[in-house]
């Protein structure tokens, strides 16, 4: 069993819960969403594994998830990017927010999820199979029309991190 680590709304620890179990009663949980950028203003977005847990085929960020409880979050950003997209880079919080979803087929996203950028001009990417359907680069201006097109393939997190991107007037190229 994975434990995850509970928070309140503050993002102060409170206890764990069992992953599944968390997403099942909807508890508010410590979550982490990864974006990378390259030098070319492109960012890597990809498809969630059809078999997912949950939105399972939905594009999203490069990379999201949770620190297992009494991991931390430096830590857990970097085990993860590795373990789903086979690569690693350096990586800055830009931003957090808190956000519920509760979906058709009984599971919640209670989430205070942190925001990270990083950038990775490599070529190696080995994304686990288990995790990742397909992936690729996309500019920007292409991204922000796809998903204003197309906004029911799309998690529901990374709306939210592509709006407060907007709002912020954040230039994920220049952060890192």
């Amino acid at each position: 069993m994975e434990y995850i680590t509970l928070v309140n709304e503050n993002d102060e620890i409170i206890g764990k819960e069992e992953k599944m179990k968390a997403h099942v009663d909807g508890i508010l949980h410590r979550a982490f969403s990864i974006i990378v950028v390259n030098d070319n203003n492109e960012m890597l977005i990809h498809r969630r594994n059809k078999e997912k847990y949950h939105s399972g085929g939905m594009l999203t960020n490069t990379c999201c998830s949770h620190p297992r409880y009494g991991e931390k979050l430096s830590d857990a950003i970097h085990r993860r990017l590795i373990e789903e997209m086979g690569f690693d880079c350096e990586m800055v919080e830009v931003f957090k927010f808190l956000y519920k979803k509760e979906f058709d087929y009984g599971l919640t996203e209670h989430e205070y999820d942190h925001v990270f950028i990083g950038r990775y001009n490599g070529s190696d990417i080995f994304p686990d199979k288990k995790e990742v359907d397909e992936y690729k680069w996309i500019k920007l201006n292409d991204l922000i029309n796809d998903i204003k097109n197309n906004s029911d393939e799309y998690t529901h997190w990374f709306k939210i991190i592509m709006k407060e991107i907007k709002e912020r007037e954040l230039n994920v190229f220049e952060v890192i």
